[in-house]
């Protein structure tokens, strides 16, 4: 069974926009999973289903075989958590130590469980100096690493993040992602929504492509070098496959999409070339 079962939904905002689809999927517990797709396919209206933001017009979202609902939709944010894409949007207390102890101290902990749980979770995103600062002195980076704490401190089974590495430079997209890989090994399930074609091939264990709603496609990173995908995605080609395309005196029969399959395609090549 999967950690994630998303079964028919369909979700229609007020101003009548049709968001979902009958949209189907699943996602694996302890997993790196990416979702893709063009603006309007539905991504971020279906990660507000994950934690119950959303809850289902039509068809079901199950979290380790229980139907998201009204009677459950706390208990599963305490296990799935979310940072949303503006970390102006979740960020918002007048100190960092604070903004990170408002989620421990909305389920019952107690004091000396929430000092333990928000010193971690700063030292983790490696913002335990800029404790006593307020948010609005920090650059969006930093903001960033603090959305990304808040949702430490609760502990939850499933992380998930909209456009994590959006504004960022270099260095904080390495920043940020060396905290989920971490996460990850230590065995949270780590789900992101992202157009960055090349990040999701780099990083993600599991693809998932939504377009109109629907789920166009769910795999390995292989989708991404995958002609009929990536054209009714609107996506397009990883910056690896697009080298290689230009290089068909090589004859692959698999686009490589990232830097290992690119190295590995190579090393064949090279070697056929000396075995001649």
């Amino acid at each position: 069974m999967a950690l994630i079962e998303i079964n028919n939904l369909y979700f229609r905002y007020k101003d009548g926009t049709q968001a979902l689809r009958g949209l189907t999927l699943r996602i694996e517990g302890g997993r790196k999973t990416a979702i893709l797709g063009p603006n309007g396919a539905g991504k971020s209206t279906m990660l507000l289903h994950l934690n119950g933001i959303h809850l289902a017009q039509q068809g079901e979202v199950l979290f380790a075989g229980e139907a998201v609902s009204r009677s459950n939709e706390r208990q599963v944010r305490s296990r799935v958590g979310m940072v949303f894409q503006d970390p102006d949007d979740q960020v918002f207390s007048a100190t960092v130590w604070e903004d990170v102890a408002f989620g421990p101290s909305n389920m019952g902990l107690s004091h000396k469980e929430i000092e333990a749980r928000v010193h971690a979770a700063l030292k983790a995103t490696g913002m335990w100096d800029y404790a006593g600062k307020a948010p609005y002195h920090l650059s969006y980076g930093q903001k960033k690493r603090v959305a990304i704490a808040g949702i430490l401190a609760m502990d939850p089974e499933v992380i998930i993040l909209d456009e994590p590495v959006a504004f960022l430079d270099p260095r904080g997209k390495d920043t940020v992602f060396a905290i989920l890989n971490e996460l990850n090994r230590r065995g949270a399930t780590v789900i992101i929504a992202t157009h960055d074609v090349d990040l999701a091939a780099e990083w993600a264990d599991d693809v998932i492509v939504i377009a109109g709603g629907r789920c166009l496609a769910q795999g390995g990173t292989e989708l991404l070098v995958n002609e009929r995908v990536i054209r009714e995605a609107e996506l397009r080609y990883p910056v690896v496959a697009r080298i290689f395309q230009e290089l068909p005196e090589l004859e692959l029969p698999v686009l490589p999409g990232n830097v290992p399959a690119a190295v590995a395609a190579l090393r064949r090549h090279l070697f056929a070339v000396k075995g001649k």
